[in-house]
C-alpha cells in the first residue's frame, strides 16, 4: 500500500523525497514477501499481497484522495477480501 500510495506523490518520479520513500517501500515490500514465502505457497503468499495491497490502496484512496466509495467500488473490494479469506482458510494444516 505504501509504495502504491506513493507513487501519487512522486509526480512521476520527480519529487525526490516521495520518489525515495515510495522506492524504499517497494524494497521494504518485496523483502516481506519473500519472508511470507517461506513459510506460505507461493500462490496464497502473493495472492495475499497483491490482495491486501489492492484493498488497503482502494480504502487509501477513498480516504485520501476522495476518490468515490459506491457500492460496486465496495463490493468488488469485499470479493477481494474473501478470495484472500478463502486462499487462508483453504490451506492444508
Amino acid at each position: 500500500m505504501g509504495w502504491a500510495i506513493g507513487l501519487k506523490y512522486t509526480a512521476g518520479f520527480s519529487r525526490l523525497w516521495p520518489t525515495v520513500w515510495t522506492v524504499l517501500a517497494m524494497i521494504i515490500s518485496l523483502w516481506l514477501l519473500g519472508i511470507a514465502m517461506e513459510t506460505l505457497p507461493v500462490g496464497t503468499a502473493y495472492s495475499v499481497w497483491v490482495g491486501v495491497g489492492a484493498v488497503g490502496t482502494v480504502i487509501l484512496g477513498i480516504v485520501l484522495f476522495g476518490e468515490p466509495a459506491n457500492t460496486g467500488r465496495l463490493i468488488s473490494v469485499a470479493f477481494i477480501i474473501a478470495g484472500i479469506v478463502g486462499l487462508k482458510l483453504s490451506m492444508p494444516a
